[in-house]
């Protein structure tokens, strides 16, 4: 039988640690959005920003090499989330307006 010893964890750098805090500090940017970028759990990157609010991780200012592509893309995407909720909800009242024009024509035909 294989010996089984604690499970290993990611170590990260310091300054992903920062870069993380400051690409979620963007504004129109999600915690969540920012983590699934970065393949890490959004938690994690709540724990960080804790760190960084109480000084134990240190950031600059503004990151000057924020990528402005990926910057944008978080933009877009958290655009094209706000248009689907949207779009998921006027899909549900048209379903519902369907039903309840399909029941009164089922009603109104059996009399």
């Amino acid at each position: 039988m294989p010996k089984t010893g604690p499970k290993r964890t990611q170590q990260y750098s310091e300054e992903f640690k920062a870069a993380a805090v400051q690409l979620s500090a963007l504004p129109d940017v999600r915690i969540k959005d920012v983590a699934e970028a970065l393949d890490i759990h959004a938690f994690m990157l709540s724990r960080w920003r804790k760190e960084a609010r109480e000084g134990r991780i240190v950031t600059k200012k503004r990151l000057p090499d924020v990528d402005q592509e990926v910057e944008a893309e978080l933009k877009r995407l958290k655009q094209i989330e706000k248009e689907h909720k949207l779009l998921k909800t006027e899909h549900e009242l048209l379903k519902k307006a369907i039903r309840f024009c399909s029941s009164r024509d089922s009603k109104s035909s059996n009399s």
